[in-house]
């Protein structure tokens, strides 16, 4: 029999009454147990029974489920919901508390429960406009671009308040017009076609199959679930909340491109009934602009999220708590706001920390002492997720690892990001479900009853324990995360043998810690073993027969002495093959286990090239062994003559490294007084000026005359309205260019460093100026955009400089720009995977020389070698590809070295010794050789133990023992 509810209490109020009408209609309803209700509803049973315990005002969305599950009319229950929220909005005791539906305990056992005034890391709920405060201004902005244009994408930075300024300011404001509000998920289209069936009464399975085939069914449900509406003039208001989910979870792009397409169609078809909102955050807004569909809408359709004016901030901090009977000291709303202004991402922050001072209030006072306490605007958070840690067994700790690491989704050049998981790939352990329930509890995991998720991204960035963990596990994360996938996919399919890991995939997997691994998981991989097994006694029978052939074989030929000279040469050739084989086999095997063992990869490189010194084995020893020279990068620039490198850290910081040995770099000096980082640098002809461009979009001049002790000079504001992407300084270190995403290049005198002067702003691009890039003589300036064209510039006179000639030929938007060191020739990159060698001796009779294809992403970076017989070329496919470009218009591929970490930043080839300096987009900077000679050398200098017998005759059988590395140093 299932367990009776506990009676209310005697005492009368709102929440007491709420609770026994919804007790009633369950009565009336048949009285069907909970665990029926949550079927109906969707919804956990904790969140169905807490909706009539009485103890606190569930949310809207709970109620009307709820409601819907016992057969009731959910408009009549929304009116007394809000009624509720109203009368409880005016109390203080354990019957109040609409606000932000939040009930917490204080006093200890007193059990006195108040209603908190702030929401911490959660969003703010439709429900919750009345106490969602500061965000007037924006609100009022996205209101009348929606009733003007139906469409809008809503860009801001993680934290910024999208998802609540949406909810809680903009959804309110639409009193009359039902709203459905979404997240894609890992399916966006079947998402939507769930939420759309849910209120028009029918099957998911046709709405999606609908969806699917055409973008107009989209338009078709929204009308049939407006057709009930009493209000004729009703409109649905669609918000996809954290749509960058459908790049960073959705691997299917039919899928993505179908759901915009519906959205769009939604919107803009001439007898719309629909308004679209898109929340995404501003580190995926190039990512946007890869969905052909999408860009067009972009054009008059977005509007950015910037942080808060010092009013706003004071707003979003007074008013709630001024409604709750609370003040705020004046230390500590000086305090805040000084935290907070000018940072888009520091909401969650802000809330967070006035929540945990809000548990640490003196009588009905904020205090600044209780912020300190609370451990400050960043370390509130911190602290919060720490005591919860501290609180967890061993066991626990070590499944409170695994959980968060499994939330979070690697960002591939972006923020890591949160990741909805589903509750069916965690282990149902009684310490897992520990591990749930009390990180729900201290409000850093939400769980529902199908998936679990982060809170908010800001733990991602504001827990150290957590950003160790990354750091820790990130390679293998990235393993681990495909090996889930791969699960996914087996299980799907009915466990077909096709779909298992075999090969070197299967052995990196086995490196993964057992404990690390699902019930699933673990079953996965031990399908692929076996299957493995299997193969390998097919494989051994099959060279057995084999292998009496050979010996057939090889009587046939002792028989045939005519035919000795033939068989001389047969062997010779079947030796070679036989050679080629068995050294493309170890390079590739040498390229799984780079992460793995590096030593022994270098060896396995070093013999495969021996054996066999042709293009690929080229590449495999050129890749195994790069020089890590520093981490946490965000910036580089080489000088001229390749013997200084600067570099740009995440913290700020400035360093300056001697590369007049590549193989042996030495630290020059540091700068860390600025605590803000770089995302570009150049320096001056002669390496005493070092120009940086901040994230905030500042220029700054160093002097580096002494690279012992560099000296910043000043720092100016680029005035740009948009992102800065790029900087580029003139050969005689008097003229600075800026491209940006505002659709210009700006010129900058800074003939007198500590006193820069803009000369120039320069139109002409239709889209997002990204690189700009001198010639070899100072008096033309190249600029490439997304408007897909490089527009060349006569910066003779910087104060007067007209386009001269206008390049067209890509098929995406243009990333890279160089020039060679003669001035002849310009080599441009795309996000199309291709670059283009231009011939601009003559810039009005410019002239297309050879397409450079190679790369399967988009080309980050190009440069010319100082002779300009090469030019170097790096993308986010994680290589770094060498071309000959003197070879007529066929320029050829010489070398492609293989990053360990993903996509690359940039690459920078040094005037000597045949090495080139690589920035990958998980900020490591790395030398790699281009001589194999070289390579060579280095690689075996990593060797500690050269290869064994054993080790040998598994990867070259037949091959008599000869290690590369036989007396390593």
């Amino acid at each position: 029999m299932p367990r009776g509810e506990r009676p209310l209490e005697a005492e009368g109020g709102p929440l007491l009454e709420f609770a026994a009408r919804l007790r009633k209609l369950r009565e009336q309803a048949g009285g069907p147990t909970y665990r029926d209700l949550a079927r109906r509803a969707h919804y956990s049973i904790a969140a169905l029974s807490a909706a009539a315990a009485g103890r606190q005002l569930p949310t809207l969305a709970v109620t009307l489920a709820y409601v819907r599950a016992c057969g009731g009319d959910e408009r009549e229950w929304e009116l007394i919901w809000r009624r509720t929220a109203a009368e409880c909005s005016t109390g203080t005791g354990a019957g109040a508390g609409a606000g932000s539906g939040t009930v917490i305990e204080t006093g200890g056992e007193s059990r006195d429960k108040v209603s908190a005034p702030y929401a911490g890391l959660a969003s703010f709920q439709q429900s919750d406009a009345d106490t969602f405060f500061g965000r007037e201004r924006l609100t009022t902005r996205i209101v009348e671009h929606l009733n003007a244009k139906r469409f809008l994408v809503l860009f801001g930075a993680s934290g910024s308040g999208k998802s609540s300024v949406l909810r809680a300011g903009v959804l309110p404001r639409f009193p009359g017009d039902p709203a459905l509000v979404l997240t894609p998920g890992a399916h966006p289209l079947e998402e939507c076609a769930i939420q759309l069936a849910a209120r028009a009464r029918l099957t998911p399975g046709s709405v999606y199959t609908e969806l699917a085939a055409e973008p107009r069914a989209l338009h078709r449900v929204v009308r049939q679930i407006l057709a009930g509406s009493p209000d004729p003039a009703a409109e649905l208001i669609v918000v996809v909340d954290q749509f960058e989910e459908v790049f960073t979870l959705c691997q299917d792009a039919a899928e993505r491109d179908a759901f915009v397409a519906a959205l769009l169609h939604a919107a803009r078809t001439p007898d719309s009934r629909c308004r679209v909102v898109l929340a995404v955050r501003s580190d995926f807004y190039t990512h946007c602009t890869r969905l052909p569909a999408l860009v067009d809408a972009l054009a008059d359709a977005h509007l950015p999220v910037g942080p808060m004016t010092l009013d706003e901030l004071r707003a979003a901090i007074v008013r709630p708590a001024a409604r709750a009977r609370l003040t705020v000291e004046g230390a500590l709303l000086a305090a805040l706001t000084a935290d907070a202004h000018g940072r888009p991402g520091a909401l969650p922050l802000l809330s967070h920390a006035l929540l945990e001072t809000w548990h640490r209030r003196r009588g009905n006072a904020l205090t600044l002492a209780g912020f300190q306490a609370a451990g400050g605007f960043e370390g509130a958070l911190a602290q919060t997720a720490e005591a919860f840690h501290s609180g967890l067994s061993d066991s626990q700790r070590n499944i409170t690892r695994r959980l968060f690491l499994r939330l979070i989704a690697l960002g591939d050049g972006t923020e890591d990001t949160k990741r909805r998981v589903p509750r069916g790939e965690l282990d149902d352990t009684p310490d897992t479900a520990l591990v749930l329930e009390q990180a729900t509890r201290a409000r850093l995991l939400t769980v529902d009853r199908d998936h679990v998720e982060i809170t908010h991204e800001a733990l991602i960035r504001c827990w150290p324990r957590l950003g160790r963990w990354l750091g820790e596990d990130r390679d293998r994360l990235r393993l681990h995360r495909a090996l889930t996938e791969a699960t996914a996919v087996w299980e799907s399919l009915d466990r077909d043998p096709d779909t298992l890991y075999r090969g070197m995939r299967l052995a990196s997997a086995r490196d993964l810690p057992d404990e690390a691994l699902t019930v699933r998981e673990r079953a996965f991989l031990a399908a692929g073993e076996t299957a493995e097994r299997a193969h390998a006694l097919r494989a051994r029978h099959h060279i057995r027969r084999l292998r009496r052939l050979v010996a057939a074989l090889v009587a046939l030929l002792v028989c045939a002495t005519t035919a000795v000279g033939f068989a001389v040469r047969s062997q010779r050739t079947v030796t070679e093959q036989r050679n080629h084989a068995l050294a493309l086999k170890a390079a590739d095997t040498s390229s799984a286990l780079r992460t793995r063992d590096r030593p022994l990869a270098a060896q396995l490189a070093l013999a495969a090239y021996r054996l066999d010194s042709g293009r690929a084995t080229r590449d495999s020893l050129l890749s195994v062994a790069p020089r890590t020279l520093t981490r946490r990068v965000h910036a580089t620039a080489v000088t001229p003559d390749g013997r200084t490198l600067a570099t740009a850290r995440d913290d700020g910081g400035l360093s300056l490294w001697n590369l007049t040995d590549p193989r042996r770099p030495a630290l020059l000096g540091e700068n860390r007084r600025r605590p803000d980082s770089f995302h570009t640098l150049v320096f001056g002809p002669r390496g005493e000026t070092l120009a940086g461009l901040s994230q905030d979009g500042e220029i700054r001049l160093w002097d580096t005359a002494d690279p012992g002790h560099p000296r910043l000079v000043s720092t100016t504001p680029t005035r740009h309205t948009e992102l800065v992407f790029s900087l580029a300084m003139s050969p005689d270190g008097r003229t600075l260019a800026t491209g940006s995403y505002d659709d210009t290049v700006r010129l900058w005198s800074i003939a007198d460093p500590a006193r820069p002067r803009l000369l120039n702003s320069l139109t002409g691009h239709r889209l997002n100026v990204k690189p700009v890039a001198f010639s070899a003589d100072g008096t033309t300036l190249a600029s490439g955009s997304d408007d897909r064209t490089v527009r060349l510039w006569d910066v003779t006179d910087p104060r007067d400089a007209p386009t001269i000639a206008v390049l067209e030929g890509h098929d995406n938007f243009v990333s890279a720009l160089a020039y060679s060191r003669d001035g002849r020739t310009l080599v441009s990159g795309s996000d199309d995977h291709t670059a283009l060698l231009w011939n601009v001796a003559d810039p009005r009779r410019h002239r297309r020389l050879g397409r450079l294809h190679g790369h399967t992403d988009v080309i980050t970076s190009v440069e010319f070698t100082p002779d300009s017989r090469l030019a170097v070329t790096a993308g986010l496919d994680g290589t770094t590809r060498v071309w000959g470009t003197a070879d007529g218009p066929l320029p050829t591929e010489r070398a492609t070295l293989t990053g360990l970490s993903g996509g690359l930043a940039t690459a920078v080839p040094l005037p000597t010794h045949d090495a080139v300096v690589t920035l990958s987009n998980d900020h490591t900077v790395e030398i790699w050789d281009t001589d194999p000679v070289r390579a060579r050398t280095h690689a075996c200098a990593q060797v500690r133990t050269p290869l064994t017998a054993a080790q040998w005759a598994r990867h070259f059988p037949d091959l008599a023992y000869d290690p590369p590395c036989d007396d390593p140093t």
